[in-house]
């Protein structure tokens, strides 16, 4: 019984690395964590040869909320959110694996800045630490939903 965290993002964007900075920081038994840095189709093969119960992508993305917040976007609203620096959209990533994991999920974070720089903002480190948190609780069903 696996569960897998890919964490996405491009570090030199300052908060379009959030989803690096989880992978960095987020440690929980009975998952597995890759930070997949902009390409995570190059981690398909890894999630295929697991089969995760759960699969959760975590990204930057812009789903119109205060930098810091962040949400499940369901699968037919993840073509409406904006997501950084990646070869191949998220939605398309997301049907290739749909038989290799038995759920799904993927959790924007809204981004303050995203112009070239290191490190993430305050806020947007909150954010994360408080997804942390609840992923570490086992309470990503209580993270709200778009």
């Amino acid at each position: 019984m696996v569960r897998m965290l890919l964490g996405i993002g491009n570090t030199l964007r300052r908060d379009d690395g959030v989803g690096n900075y989880i992978a960095s920081r987020f440690r929980a038994r009975g998952w597995l964590v890759i930070d997949c840095g902009t390409m995570p189709e190059n981690f398909t093969g890894v999630v295929r040869r697991h089969h995760p119960e759960l699969l959760v992508l975590v990204d930057a993305a812009d789903i119109g909320r205060a930098p810091g917040v962040f949400r499940i976007v369901a699968p037919d609203r993840i073509g409406d959110v904006s997501t950084g620096t990646h070869n191949i959209p998220l939605s398309h990533l997301i049907g290739f694996l749909s038989e290799s994991a038995g759920r799904i999920i993927f959790i924007g974070i809204q981004p303050g800045e995203v112009g070239d720089g290191e490190g993430i903002t305050p806020v947007v480190r909150g954010g994360a630490d408080q997804l942390i948190d609840l992923l570490k609780s086992n309470r990503i069903d209580d993270i709200e939903r778009m």
